[in-house]
């Protein structure tokens, strides 16, 4: 039982019964109520749809204050992560609990480099897709298929499973490359042995036979920054269904598929893809952003403004800073500017100084500039939710690992049901 974590006890009433409860309490003061036995003792279920109030499991990964506007992962502030690590750092925090030393580090980047090819007859996969196939479909495709050509290994169980995350940490970035590549119908770029985690993704994504790239290390940085951020975000949807797939003690390349074809919802990962569709609508529809802020109050109205609110922070999302400031670096760098920046600032300050959007906690949450970013960088918006993918997965390892570890019964809700009660059969010729 972890140290830091106090048990009291409290009971519910039930008529003229008690039923005694434990109280659950964790590092950071949070409580739960312990509600397992609860059909055991009482014959009841809770019911909360779409877990909203319930804790799936206890884990020591990332932490989440949405009162505060605070992010940790493993205890370290989003904000000295992101200013000070670059996302290969991150990772090795996320998976083994830790920051690296130079010599881990070090270590660690050679492991990436070392199994960042993917084998060659993964390509015959890329080349039965039909033209123009979205990145995501192939992406989770291609994630679930390394498990063929890179089945378990016959080693001892922690080592082998070392090799299959550095593997897929590493192989993640040739596939999304080889997917864009795909996409645009141009020819697959491999890595080099000589880069960086995010230089050589960019590199295999923007670098072609006729258009010989140098990425500038600004680019790198800002991508180090924007993976970072969306690392880890405790138990969302996509992390939870890795979690519930894992513990059906599947392998982690099918669990990973899993979380990604989760995340491709547009109330997900998708969600920085729908605010660059929402500023380009409001760009054409003459930049009323008063218009547009109305419609989002308006109860009868069915608009909504993407970006905005979050179903953890009633605060500013602490993501949402960083990724802001990292988007007008970039902008600067790149000596471009952006209209649908300048319509989401005037969208921020208007919203934020709004009673309607002040009582009820909504402020930009982290998808509100990254797909900005991601734009000026040259990414196309069916992209972003890969890009999404590539920054979770160190987060999505950390937890199916956890899980493993746990050795925690298989995910199992239940329901209540509201169907019809017991009918008799008809057969065929009476019906």
């Amino acid at each position: 039982m972890d140290e830091n974590k106090k048990i009291t006890e409290v009971s519910l009433r039930i008529g003229d019964h008690d039923i005694p409860l434990n109280i659950h309490t964790g590092s950071e003061g949070e409580q739960a109520i312990d509600i397992s036995g609860l059909r055991k003792n009482a014959g009841l279920i809770t019911l909360d749809p779409g877990f909203a109030n319930t804790g799936a499991c206890e884990s020591n990964i990332t932490y989440v204050d949405g009162e505060r506007g605070i992010l940790r992962y493993r205890g370290y502030d989003i904000e000295n992560l992101a200013g000070k690590c670059t996302f290969l750092e991150v990772s090795y925090l996320l998976v083994h609990g830790k920051l690296p030393s130079k010599t881990e580090q070090n270590q660690f980047s050679l492991l990436m480099n070392k199994h960042s090819m993917i084998h060659e007859d993964m390509r015959t996969f890329f080349r039965g897709y039909p033209e123009h196939s979205h990145p995501m479909a192939i992406l989770c495709a291609m994630v679930v298929s390394l498990s063929s050509f890179y089945p378990e290994l016959d080693k001892p169980r922690d080592e082998a499973i070392d090799i299959t995350v550095t593997r897929l940490l590493a192989k993640i970035r040739t596939i999304a490359a080889f997917s864009y590549k795909k996409f645009v119908g141009e020819p697959y770029v491999y890595p080099r042995h000589d880069l960086s985690y995010c230089s050589n993704f960019l590199h295999m994504m923007f670098d072609s036979p006729t258009n010989s790239t140098d990425v500038p290390q600004e680019m790198v940085n800002a991508l180090n920054k924007l993976f970072i951020l969306h690392a880890d975000h405790e138990q969302n949807c996509s992390t939870s269904v890795v979690r519930f797939i894992g513990s059906a003690r599947a392998n982690l390349y099918a669990s990973i598929a899993a979380g990604i074809c989760a995340l491709w919802g547009p109330l997900h990962g998708g969600a920085n893809q729908a605010v660059i569709e929402m500023l380009k609508d409001i760009r054409d529809f003459e930049g009323d952003v008063d218009c547009i802020i109305k419609r989002a109050k308006d109860k009868d109205d069915p608009y909504r403004l993407m970006g905005f609110g979050h179903r953890v922070y009633k605060s500013y999302d602490p993501r949402a800073r960083i990724a802001k400031e990292t988007c007008k670096e970039i902008l600067s760098f790149m000596n471009q500017t952006d209209p649908l920046l300048d319509i989401a600032l005037e969208l921020e300050e208007k919203a934020l100084a709004d009673p309607y959007f002040q009582d009820r906690g909504l402020y930009p949450n982290v998808d509100f500039y990254t797909g900005i970013s991601y734009r000026a960088m040259g990414f196309p918006t069916n992209m972003f939710t890969v890009l999404f993918a590539m920054g979770r997965l160190p987060g999505w390892i950390a937890h199916w690992l956890e899980l493993d570890e746990s050795k925690q019964r298989i995910s199992r809700p239940r329901q209540i049901y509201t169907g019809p009660t017991r009918r008799d059969f008809v057969s065929m010729d009476e019906r």
